[in-house]
Parts: C-alpha cells; structure tokens; sequence
C-alpha cells in the first residue's frame, strides 16, 4: 500500500500519540481513561487540528469502522488538498455511536470536515500492521472482544503467520510442529 508522504509523517505521529497514552510512568495501561480524557477535551483541542491534528484524532480512537478498504487504502495514498468531503466517505466509515456525537461537534469548526477525513485515514492506518496487505480490524475496538475460541485462534495463526515473515520458524499448533 503506498502512502503519499503527508500519511507517512501524520501516521508516525498519530501512532507515537496513541503510545504516549498507553501506559503511565509505572506501566499500567490507561489507555481506556486516557482515551476518554481526551474526548472531554475535544471543544479545547480544536484548535490543533490544522496544526496538530493527530493530537485531537486520537479521540475518535476505537471509533471507526470501515466497509471498504479499498476506499481507504486510495485515500490514504493522496495528498490533503485532495482528500474528499467527510459526507462522500461517510459511505465507507461508519461512526459508533460516541464518535458520531464527538464529530458533530467537531463539524463545527471550519476545518473540522477536512480533519475528520484525516482522522478517519489514520484510525484505518493504526489498525493495520506496518506493511500489511490485510484489511485492519472492522470493529473498530480496543477492548476484549471476550472468550471466543474462534477468536483466540485466527489470532494465534495470526500471530504465527506474522512471525514467520519476519523470518522465524514457525511453530504452532497449525503447523503441527508443537
């Protein structure tokens, strides 16, 4: 997938937001009531986002769904002045609930259209592994997704497909060589 250089910088930034808000100083993950915090702060954060914006796109984190990749994938390989209007990619991403009313207020501010189509190219980025081919996760959470077996085990292939392309033997229970 190819970047145009503004998403290659913006998505570097955005994922060392996302990190910064990980853990505290003692190594706990807070990143939930961090989260949360920064959705609080939207109405102060506005002003950012010309200048800054993956400081305030980080609260649409976890928010986001996308119905079709291939939409993302082209708009992330363009240049800002020629991204499309929140509205026309409202046909590819879907808001929860809480992110809906987040961006209703961000619209409101006059550039706050462009910086939702942004913010919307940098959550479909954070979702996919450096050099993926694979769409991210549609569901667009953070949180456990609970105790399905099913689950568990694409992960675990998952995981095992992505070592084994880095170079490490691969060992799993899929492979048969336990």
């Amino acid at each position: 997938m190819r970047l145009s250089p503004f998403f290659e910088e913006l998505k570097s930034a955005y994922d060392a937001e996302l990190d910064d808000l990980m853990t505290d100083s003692a190594g706990h993950d807070v990143l939930a009531r961090r989260l949360q915090a920064k959705r609080g702060q939207v109405a102060q954060l506005l002003p950012m986002i010309e200048c800054n914006p993956e400081m305030v796109a980080v609260a649409f984190h976890g928010g986001m769904r996308f119905a079709n990749p291939d939409v993302m994938r082209d708009l992330v390989a363009l240049e800002p002045e020629d991204l499309p209007s929140w509205e026309t990619l409202l046909t590819s991403v879907s808001l929860e609930p809480w992110a809906a009313d987040l961006a209703r207020r961000v619209l409101k501010d006059p550039s706050g259209d462009h910086f939702l189509v942004v913010t919307a190219c940098l959550e479909f980025l954070q979702g996919r592994p450096a050099g993926s081919a694979e769409p991210p996760s549609t569901t667009g959470r953070d949180e456990d997704e609970g105790d399905d077996p099913e689950l568990d085990i694409d992960l675990e292939e998952a995981g095992a497909d992505w070592l084994s392309e880095q170079g490490f033997d691969r060992r799993d229970r899929f492979s048969g060589d336990n």
